[in-house]
């Protein structure tokens, strides 16, 4: 319930109608809440759910994808925890299509039945003869915030493009929602999730306001007051005064570039958001206020977040779950706290060594 309620709460800030909607304009659109409804009349649920799983690409009743596989028969882990089940609700019914987001009353949406929002299932990566991402299975929750950290070329940012599908993997398969990405067309994946990387990269011939617009105007078409509402109010959410709202990108600062980036990337309202070390280009003031903010926005919209870092101190400060990934490998995907003071591997202890006096229990 509190993940729907986030959902509403940041599709009433967005002006837009949902990526659902726009996925039946195109011709995208299967109802699979009333195709569902006709079958429970019949059809019981373990039926159901083996017939859901084939319309997905897999089989339901393997114990792999079983929504009554224990959680401890899916993925063996410790008390910290590192992954969990997928659920075979479908991601299609996710959200109920609604003509007036900025509708005060909120919405209400299909039980989401603890399904993750992203989830890797033995996924693997090679780039030649290396493997960046090796055998990673892990899932995120709903409304999570995940911070990603690793030494450099442990394959982070391959794990991050592979939601997207910016990235394929070799072997193993990556879910959204419960979709596998080699089973969505990319750019209807893509505009559901947002995506922010080292330094601004606004289009430099755009206005602010240009820039933010660019994606919701593709989807608003001509609903220009819906596009120029949604503008306004992601503006305000990260932090930017209207009267930036003229200015061109080389008249920006660093901070104002990426928070001018933050909002382009969340103006569609997407239910993900791939962060690609964003902050590191900025000077340790400006960092220390856009981590607030990013903290602050995603407290206030639910919206979930893989945020990848170098940086430990953002990495604990900003992440309510951190994963820790050592040559391809997760070493340890747990809260902060238990990554801090209960370490599960050599790498992560070293990497959180210096930090524990910095940090009460």
């Amino acid at each position: 319930m509190a993940s729907e309620t986030a959902l509403a709460r940041r599709e009433s800030l967005s002006g837009f109608p949902s990526l659902t909607a726009f996925g039946q304009e195109i011709g995208e659109r299967r109802n699979f809440a009333a195709f569902d409804q006709n079958r429970r009349g019949s059809e019981d649920s373990a039926t159901i759910q083996q017939k859901d799983g084939r319309d997905r690409g897999f089989d339901a009743s393997s114990p792999r994808y079983s929504g009554h596989m224990k959680r401890s028969e899916e993925y063996p882990r410790k008390a910290s925890g590192t992954a969990r089940p997928f659920s075979n609700v479908n991601a299609s019914s996710r959200r109920n299509d609604q003509d007036d987001l900025s509708a005060a009353t909120p919405h209400h949406h299909a039980s989401l039945n603890d399904m993750p929002a992203i989830a890797f299932d033995h996924v693997t990566k090679r780039f030649g003869s290396a493997s960046a991402v090796d055998d990673v299975t892990l899932a995120v929750d709903e409304s999570a915030f995940v911070t990603v950290i690793g030494s450099s070329g442990c394959g982070k940012t391959t794990l991050l493009k592979m939601v997207n599908a910016l990235v394929m993997p070799d072997a193993g398969r990556v879910f959204v929602h419960g979709r596998a990405t080699s089973e969505i067309d990319p750019i209807e994946l893509r505009r559901s999730v947002g995506y922010v990387i080292q330094g601004s990269v606004l289009f430099p011939h755009l206005t602010v306001g240009q820039n933010i617009a660019y994606v919701p105007s593709l989807l608003n078409r001509d609903d220009r007051r819906r596009t120029e509402a949604a503008v306004e109010k992601w503006m305000d959410l990260v932090g930017l005064a209207a009267g930036l709202r003229d200015r061109y990108p080389a008249e920006l600062s660093g901070g104002q570039a990426q928070r001018v980036g933050i909002a382009r990337a969340l103006a569609a309202s997407p239910d993900i958001l791939l962060a690609d070390e964003p902050f590191s280009a900025v000077d340790a003031i400006t960092r220390s206020a856009l981590q607030d903010e990013i903290k602050r926005i995603h407290a206030q919209t639910g919206i979930t977040v893989l945020f990848v870092t170098h940086d430990i101190d953002e990495a604990l400060y900003l992440g309510n779950r951190m994963l820790v990934i050592e040559g391809g490998h997760v070493a340890q995907y747990a809260t902060p706290h238990d990554v801090l003071h209960d370490p599960a591997a050599p790498f992560v202890n070293r990497l959180v060594a210096k930090r524990k006096g910095a940090y009460a229990e």
